[in-house]
């Protein structure tokens, strides 16, 4: 149930940078780092769609398949347990490669997508230790 959790936060946070990119919010308020520089940078766009609105599919998925495997009827189920690592782990690199861009490519980091990453990193280790611990056939 925590990797739901974190995967809601994820949603709230990938939405967050969603309606700024949709011109809903006017600017973002980041404290910390250049969002707005990386959100508004060709970069933030990955096959015609802004980064944040595939973050919040991600979000959306995750928190299905995390809630589907709290369901009894997967309870003990690896194959769940192994769509939860593979699906984080899928996260993993993608928030990885976004993270060369803001440090290498953009020259600006935005703290949002810094927590969403981390975010991703938790959900994928929970999901590491939760597929190790389902029963083996």
């Amino acid at each position: 149930m925590i990797i739901a959790a974190l995967a809601l936060v994820g949603l709230f946070v990938a939405m967050y940078l969603w309606f700024f990119k949709l011109g809903l919010i006017g600017s973002l308020s980041c404290k910390i780092g250049g969002c707005e520089k990386v959100n508004t940078s060709p970069w933030a766009v990955f096959l015609g769609q802004p980064v944040a609105m595939w973050g919040v599919l991600y979000y959306v998925a995750m928190f299905a398949t995390a809630f589907a495997s709290t369901l009894e009827r997967f309870a003990d189920d690896r194959r769940a347990a192994l769509a939860l690592v593979v699906l984080a782990g899928w996260g993993v690199a993608f928030s990885g490669w976004l993270t060369y861009l803001e440090l290498a490519v953009i020259h600006a980091v935005c703290m949002y997508c810094v927590i969403s990453a981390i975010i991703v990193v938790i959900v994928f280790v929970l999901a590491v230790v939760e597929w190790r611990s389902t029963e083996r056939p």
